[in-house]
C-alpha cells in the first residue's frame, strides 16, 4: 500500500526541501496556508517525479487541519506528519503567532493521533529559542489538551505585560516551546499506538525565514555557533526526514537541537552581548 507523508508549510523552506527527500519513498500531502506558492510547490515536486498533492491548510483553524487529516489517508496509508508550519517573530503579532505556533500544534498532533498506527511518526518543528531556561507555563500548556485556543489567550495574557515590541519575539518563544513540551507530553499517546511523536529545534537556517530575522538575532546567532554560519536548507531537511521515517523506530518525545553549536559555544556573555546587538 502506498505511503503518505504530510508536510504543513510545504510551499517553501524547510517544508518544501524536505517533501523532496520523502517524496523518493513516499506520496507527499503539500499542505500550506496561501494557494498560489502552496500550487507552485507541488508543481515544481511533479516535475522530480514525485507523487504530490496540495491541500490548502491554515493550521490555526482546528477545522481546516481536521479536513487536512481527513483527505490524507485517501492518497495512502499516511505513515509520516512532518509540521512545520509556523511564523516567525516579524511574520505576524504575538496572538497570531500563538494561535499559528501554539493552537495550532496542539490541532496537528490531535488530528493525525486518530490515524497513527504501528510505524507512524509525527515530528513537529520547534526552535532553538523554545528551549528557553527557567521555569515554563506547564499548567497553561496542559490547557491544550481540552482548549487550545483557551491555551493561546493565556499564554497571550502573558505577553501583554510586557512592551509592544517584546511581545512578538516572547509569543515566538512561548509557542515553540509549547511545540517541545507538547511533543514529549504526548509521547505516551502516540507510544500506545506503535506510533512516535518528537520534535526538531533548528537554530539559525538560511530560509525566508531566518533572513526575516537576520538582524533580530538570528544572523548574530549564526555567527557565534561554533560553525560559525547560516544552517544549509538541506541540512536540516535531512534532519527533518529521517526522524519522520522507520529507520530511527526508538526515537521518540524528545526534541533534537540542530543548531550549528551555537548552545555548545554561547556563553552568558555571548548571550547579553547578542541582545545589545538586536535592533
Amino acid at each position: 500500500m502506498t505511503e503518505v507523508a504530510v508536510i504543513t508549510g510545504g510551499a517553501g523552506g524547510m517544508g518544501l526541501a524536505t517533501a523532496q527527500i520523502l517524496g523518493g519513498s513516499h506520496t507527499i500531502l503539500l499542505s500550506d496556508v496561501k494557494e498560489g506558492p502552496l500550487d507552485r510547490a507541488v508543481e515544481e515536486l511533479r516535475v522530480l517525479g514525485i507523487d504530490c498533492h496540495g491541500a490548502v491548510c491554515d493550521v490555526a483553524d482546528r477545522e481546516s487541519v481536521r479536513e487536512l487529516a481527513e483527505r490524507a489517508p485517501g492518497l495512502g496509508r499516511v505513515t509520516s506528519v512532518v509540521h512545520t508550519a509556523g511564523l516567525s517573530p516579524r511574520m505576524g503579532s504575538a496572538r497570531r503567532i500563538l494561535d499559528v505556533n501554539a493552537a495550532g500544534t496542539a490541532y496537528v498532533v490531535d488530528a493525525f493521533m486518530a490515524l497513527a498506527t504501528e510505524g507512524f511518526a509525527l515530528v513537529n518543528v520547534a526552535s532553538s529559542a523554545g528551549q528557553m531556561s527557567g521555569p515554563k507555563p506547564t499548567r497553561t500548556f496542559a490547557l491544550a489538551g481540552s482548549d487550545p485556543d483557551h491555551m493561546a489567550r493565556r499564554l497571550h495574557g502573558m505577553c501583554r505585560a510586557l512592551p509592544g515590541k517584546l511581545r512578538p519575539g516572547v509569543a515566538y518563544m512561548l509557542s515553540k516551546s509549547f511545540v517541545i513540551w507538547c511533543s514529549r507530553d504526548r509521547a505516551e499517546s502516540f507510544g500506545a499506538r506503535g506510533a512516535r511523536i518528537l520534535s526538531v529545534s533548528p537554530g539559525s537556517f538560511d530560509t525566508e525565514m531566518g533572513r526575516l530575522e537576520a538582524d533580530s538575532g538570528s544572523g548574530e546567532l549564526a555567527a557565534r555557533s561554533a560553525l560559525g554560519r547560516f544552517g544549509r536548507i538541506n541540512e536540516i531537511a535531512e534532519v527533518l526526514a529521517f526522524c519522520a521515517g522507520d529507520k530511527p523506530g526508538y526515537l521518540t518525545g524528545v526534541d533534537i537541537l540542530v543548531d550549528g553549536g551555537a548552545d555548545a559555544r554561547m556563553t552568558i556573555r555571548d548571550t547579553l552581548a547578542m541582545a545589545r546587538q538586536v535592533r
